[in-house]
Formats: structure tokens, sequence, C-alpha cells
């Protein structure tokens, strides 16, 4: 296997080593928060959030988390629901005009089992692709190039979310 060095990961992979519960709470904390731009937040609506991975798939990968912490997507509210649907598509769009990708993974991985890094706070992902890169299974089981820093993205991707309507 090829090594690709990201010493910027090893920093989220000694504190989960050193505190498996290291990550609780990081969404409530950055909901709760007023750093969005060191938070890498980029749109805040009624229900949900939209920020970027700071460990992303792919460049522009886009988190919407709800404000209220929880696990289980049959618990959300009805308005909970639409508002991360209708957000989902506003990011599809918003990457679209940044990135200009070929494609789109837009997902959930619910509970421990189901790989969620965050299993008590329920997130949607949002995965901008190209043709030609990889599927996303050995994306996130394998080691990833990302061609851009996660900061100038989100500047790029900032300018285009505060040219549009809210969704």
């Amino acid at each position: 296997m090829k090594r690709i060095w990201s010493p910027w990961r090893s920093r989220h992979v000694e504190r989960l080593a050193s505190n498996p519960n290291a990550v609780r709470g990081v969404f409530a904390s950055i909901a709760n928060g007023d750093s969005d731009e060191r938070n890498l937040v980029l749109w805040r609506g009624k229900h949900v959030f939209v920020l970027m991975n700071l460990y992303p798939y792919n460049s522009g990968h886009l988190l919407i988390v709800p404000y209220r912490e929880i696990a289980d997507y049959e618990r959300l509210d009805p308005e909970e629901r639409a508002e991360i649907a209708e957000v989902t598509a506003q990011c599809i769009s918003w990457l679209r005009e940044t990135l200009k990708p070929d494609g789109f993974n837009v997902g959930m991985n619910l509970g421990s089992a189901g790989g969620a890094g965050v299993p008590e706070h329920l997130h949607v992902h949002v995965v901008p692709r190209w043709a030609g890169d990889t599927n996303f299974m050995p994306v996130t089981g394998e080691t990833k190039v990302i061609p851009e820093s996660v900061r100038d993205t989100y500047l790029k991707l900032q300018k285009v979310v505060q040219r549009h309507d809210s969704p």
C-alpha cells in the first residue's frame, strides 16, 4: 500500500485514541458556539446548520447537522426532517456552482455499527464526486489526497452561500 502523509489527521486520531469520548458533543458545541468561521460553519437555519467536514472524504465534503443532539433518524421532528431535505438540495446546488463536481454521495452513518464517528448526533454527509475518482467505500477506508485545504474550499463556498437566498 502506498502511504501519503496527512499530519493534521494524526491530531484527530491521537485525540480519539487518548479519549474515545473526545468527539462527543462536538456538534452541540459548534451549534451553540459563535465561532462559525473557525468551525467552518457555512450556513445556519432554523433546525439545522451546515459545516465543512474537517476530515473530508473529498474536497467540499459538507455536513448537515440538526441543532438538537439526536442519534435516531426516526426521532427527528417532521420540521427537522423537512429542513434536512431542503438543505441537502441547497448544499448540492452550492457545491455544483463552486466546485463543478460530476456527481454526489449523500447519506448518513447511523450508530457505531453503521460507521458513525459521532453516533449520538446524526448528520448528513454531502460529498461531491468527480469522474475518475475512486468509488465511495475505498474513500472511507483508504488514503485520499485532497487537492485543496479545507479552509480554502470553505472560503470559496462561503462566497456562493452568501450570494444565494437561504434554503
